[in-house]
């Protein structure tokens, strides 16, 4: 028998099933059941079909972890209509790019957002602005305002809950097919334009999936909003919890105070954070000493970049928390492998840590190859570096509008499968350890060093806050590791560690070859919203007068 999955039915077996059950804490106080957040998801689909948008149109949301980001996005879905998160943290130019490359029809954005829209509004093809607080928009206007007009300049923001109200609950919801775009996610463009990820109904429903066995969601689940909702659509949370029937709690940004605090107010079991927020909230633990649990014990989700053994035993043996590392990209889904195989490790057997920060093995389904330049796979010998080669159900279905990038990402090396850009190693387990990216790795004097590896190295410095290792120019050895430093103390200019210190402290931990040759002290490191961080920019800089990169990917 065959069912087509629809990512609505997360929301329609919530409310079918979780009604009267208490749904999502919102950042302004309120409190909604499912059958509230449910009649508001409807309310804003029946206002968006008012105004002409249609199965297939895209619609913007711009908003931190609120409930209205979760309302517009199945309101949005429910009418067929692509939903198309952005990322708040970038500038007007980028939305002009993007809302203009999507063909957005509709856009609902955070009234602190909102600044970052209207330099653009004459550029995009947008006709219907929303916002959570019209009020506070110059020459905003609550309720129906200004939609007969063809310049978008002249369209009013309208306030989202008096829209909600004067909208109505009922709306015609099409015939969906599971093979139809229903999402759409743009990449952060570091090697060009950025591109839109399409994802289908069945791939987001299989992604949900997966994550709620692999991280053992369950009804009684309460998440809390760390990881960005617009960060392929928050891992996919935004379905599987919901879909599970537990309970959000909503955010508007990351504070490690207000984590603590909620951890223990709304007894929050679940949550995701990235390997910055974790260092951000051992700071704060070891300066405030706060209570780390409430009612119920605490797991965290972590991806990005694999956290230091360190901070993986401090998450674990000082929080008491479960820490589960998870590995993707948003074109797969994203998440396709985990480190969380209890049958390799003991759980008071200080060796796990070693195993937990590797990217692991992979999810369900989803089929895991690490191949050389010839589309082999590599020796299982924990040593043999190739590139990571991912094909799943959860992978996306292609780049919006490119053609030839969606050509290359699955063909380069071995056909058909999406080609990550990692380089990993392999060990007999099969379980992946990403040694590098393919333009991150360091080839100095003919010899390939793992900037990851140097960066592990440092983090197991005490008076290293946080750090970043990329290739700097080097006239006798083509390139060479150059690590910036975030010190313990966080005062660049005068440091809590000496530069002869920290390399020093590699040539004991490291081979000769792979001793850090350089260190530049800085306050903070260039980060993505997700925490990631933006080695790139650091290449940019350093690389500037230079023609080339040696082993640039």
């Amino acid at each position: 028998m065959h069912k087509p999955l629809l990512v609505t039915d997360f929301l329609d077996r919530a409310r079918k099933h979780y009604g009267d059950e208490e749904a999502v804490v919102a950042t302004t106080g309120e409190r909604y059941t499912y059958d509230e957040l449910g009649e508001r998801a409807d309310r804003f689909s029946a206002a968006l079909q008012e105004r002409g948008i249609e199965k297939g149109d895209r619609v913007a949301v711009l908003d931190p972890n609120t409930h209205y980001h979760l309302e517009a996005a199945y309101g949005s879905m429910q009418l067929g209509a692509v939903h198309t998160p952005l990322n708040y943290r970038l500038t007007p130019e980028d939305f002009s790019y993007m809302l203009e490359d999507a063909e957005v029809d509709a856009i609902y954005a955070d009234y602190e957002y909102v600044d970052k829209i209207e330099p653009i509004r004459d550029e995009v093809p947008t006709e219907t602005f929303i916002t959570n607080d019209a009020d506070a928009v110059e020459g905003g206007e609550a309720g129906e305002a200004g939609r007969s007009s063809s310049d978008s300049s002249d369209v009013e923001w309208e306030e989202f809950d008096a829209v909600l109200e004067d909208a109505g609950t009922e709306y015609d919801r099409p015939e969906m097919s599971e093979d139809e775009i229903i999402t759409m996610n743009y990449t952060s463009g570091t090697t060009g334009d950025p591109k839109g990820v399409c994802r289908t109904h069945r791939s987001e429903t299989l992604h949900a999936y997966l994550i709620t066995a692999h991280q053992e969601l369950r009804d009684d689940d309460v998440y809390l909003w760390t990881l960005p909702m617009f960060h392929v659509n928050g891992w996919g949370h935004i379905y599987a919890v919901t879909g599970i029937g537990a309970k959000h709690v909503c955010t508007r940004g990351v504070d490690a105070g207000d984590i603590f605090e909620a951890v223990q107010t709304e007894d929050v079991s679940y949550m995701c954070g990235a390997p910055t927020v974790l260092n951000l909230l051992i700071d704060y633990y070891e300066e405030n000493d706060p209570e780390t649990t409430g009612e119920n014990g605490v797991r965290i989700a972590t991806a990005g970049s694999a956290p230091p053994e360190a901070t993986i035993r401090t998450v674990e043996d000082e929080f008491g928390w479960y820490l589960k590392h998870v590995y993707g990209a948003t074109e797969t889904g994203p998440l396709i492998t985990t480190s969380d195989a209890r049958r390799t490790f003991d759980d008071d057997d200080s060796d796990r840590f070693a195993i937990k920060k590797r990217q692991g093995l992979g999810y369900l389904g989803t089929e895991i190859r690490v191949v050389d330049e010839d589309g082999n796979d590599v020796p299982r010998d924990d040593a043999s570096i190739g590139e990571i080669v991912v094909r799943g159900n959860q992978v996306m279905e292609k780049y919006w509008n490119k053609p030839d990038a969606t050509e290359e990402a699955f063909n380069d090396r071995v056909e058909g499968y999406y080609h990550t850009g990692d380089l990993a190693v392999v060990d007999e387990h099969g379980m992946i350890s990403i040694q590098d990216r393919k333009k991150d790795i360091i080839i100095s004097g003919g010899e390939n060093i793992s900037s990851i590896e140097l960066e592990d190295t440092l983090f197991d410095h005490p008076e290293v806050s946080d750090v970043a290792v990329i290739p700097a120019p080097s006239d006798e050895w083509g390139e060479t590791p150059k690590a910036f430093v975030v010190p313990g103390n966080g005062d660049p200019d005068d440091p809590s560690v000496t530069r002869d210190e920290l390399v020093d402290f590699t040539r004991d931990n490291l081979a000769g070859y792979k001793v850090v040759r350089e260190v530049e002290f800085v306050e903070e490191l260039p980060t993505t919203a997700t925490g990631k961080i933006q080695k790139y920019e650091l290449r940019q800089e350093e690389w500037e007068d230079e023609d080339r990169m040696v082993g640039q990917g």
